[in-house]
């Protein structure tokens, strides 16, 4: 098994975005001060407590809650960056195509990440796993319009659960969410790749899959069943559509869709923010990202 897997967020890099990455991430980095005052709320309160005499634990536990409240007032304007978008009609037309895109997949019925992948070789492997020339290692992944809890903006964009990292998909780039650190792609250096796959479905099968073909749990060289193996039932063979993103710096993330011919919307919606972006005569995204002081 190979592992698919992105390289570290802070090598996902876009000059022209530098500074808002910047900011996002020096934002994320600050100390939380719910935490904070939550800590020291409690220790005035158990001080107080001890001077009145006997109270001291109830009045610890008591002040917690109103200095963790404070402190999350306080950082949603310190540890929050707006993104303020104005498009163009040409630029919001295309991004309006993404998210309608981005819906049709969304309601697949199955909708998976794909964290590692290998092929099979050896015959035992290859009848313990109903005859499958690959072994994939993937989990149910969820897909929705959301921004991340630090940011602010006008648009709720399109995002994509890959493993640890969520990519966020703005008018103008990727943004993508590691933990507690944030990288970017533009979408002149973001690739897609997309094509049909056959999966042997162990598990329930999604309601829009298409079953192309059965196989047994244990077959055969010749495809019937291997007849030593008492409990041999038959597995459907599922057509399902596989989608990689990819970029020069080091994103690596493939996802898979219960049903086929989904991707390609999606991808040329992609595209065509892209050649809004190479378009070096044309202004159609206008960014003005601020913080909230």
């Amino acid at each position: 098994m190979r592992e698919i897997e992105s390289r570290d967020v802070v090598e996902m890099l876009d000059e022209t975005f530098a500074n808002v990455l910047d900011e996002i991430n020096a934002r994320q980095s600050q100390t939380r001060l719910s935490v904070a005052l939550a800590v020291l709320f409690g220790i005035a309160g158990f001080l107080v407590g001890t001077k009145l005499g006997g109270a001291a634990p109830a009045l610890g536990v008591g002040a917690v809650v109103p200095g963790m409240l404070i402190g999350k007032w306080f950082d949603s304007y310190r540890r929050v960056s707006v993104l303020y978008y104005d498009l163009e009609k040409d630029a919001e037309a295309a991004y309006g195509r993404l998210v309608g895109a981005f819906e049709t997949i969304t309601g697949c019925a199955g909708k998976w990440h794909v964290a590692a992948g290998g092929k099979i070789e050896e015959l035992t492997a290859w009848k313990r796993n109903a005859g499958a020339t690959m072994l994939v290692d993937k989990k149910p992944t969820t897909l929705e319009s959301s921004l991340p809890k630090i940011v602010r903006s006008n648009v709720t964009p399109p995002s994509l659960h890959v493993g640890r990292q969520v990519l966020y998909f703005m008018p103008d780039l990727v943004l993508v969410k590691d933990g507690n650190r944030y990288g970017a792609v533009g979408y002149a250096d973001l690739q897609t790749q997309f094509a049909p796959s056959n999966f042997i479905e162990t598990g329930k099968v999604p309601s829009d899959a298409e079953i192309v073909s059965y196989t047994w749990a244990h077959p055969n060289k010749n495809g019937g069943p291997d007849k030593r193996f008492k409990d041999n039932r038959q597995i459907p063979v599922c057509r399902y559509e596989a989608l990689r993103f990819s970029s020069p710096s080091g994103l690596n993330e493939l996802v898979e869709f219960s049903k086929t011919n989904v991707s390609q919307p999606f991808c040329q919606a992609l595209s065509a923010l892209a050649q809004l972006h190479r378009s070096s005569d044309r202004q159609s995204i206008t960014l003005n990202a601020h913080s909230r002081d």
